[in-house]
């Protein structure tokens, strides 16, 4: 049953990485915004979670730095906004 749900999250994972490369290739996203570095995120975190149940090293140190560079989009957006505010 783990497995399964395991599997479940880790495919959730994958399409929202998936998905926010097509709309990035779309220029639907920006990838300086904030929905492109979430969706990064959020897939990132669920693929390790999946991994830490069906555990691949290789993948899972991808993921690592998947997630580093979601944070540093973060970080930048933020900075951004914070820029913005105080321009204004």
């Amino acid at each position: 049953m783990l497995n399964i749900l395991a599997d479940i999250v880790g495919m959730a994972g994958t399409s929202l990485v998936v998905g926010a490369f097509f709309l990035l290739q779309l220029n639907k996203l920006s990838p300086k915004g904030l929905i492109y570095n979430l969706m990064n995120l959020s897939g990132a975190l669920f693929l390790l979670f999946s991994l830490c149940i069906n555990f691949n090293l290789a993948s899972f140190v991808i993921e690592i730095f998947w997630i580093a560079a979601s944070l540093i989009g973060l970080y930048g957006y933020r900075k951004q906004q914070r820029k913005q505010q105080t321009a204004t």
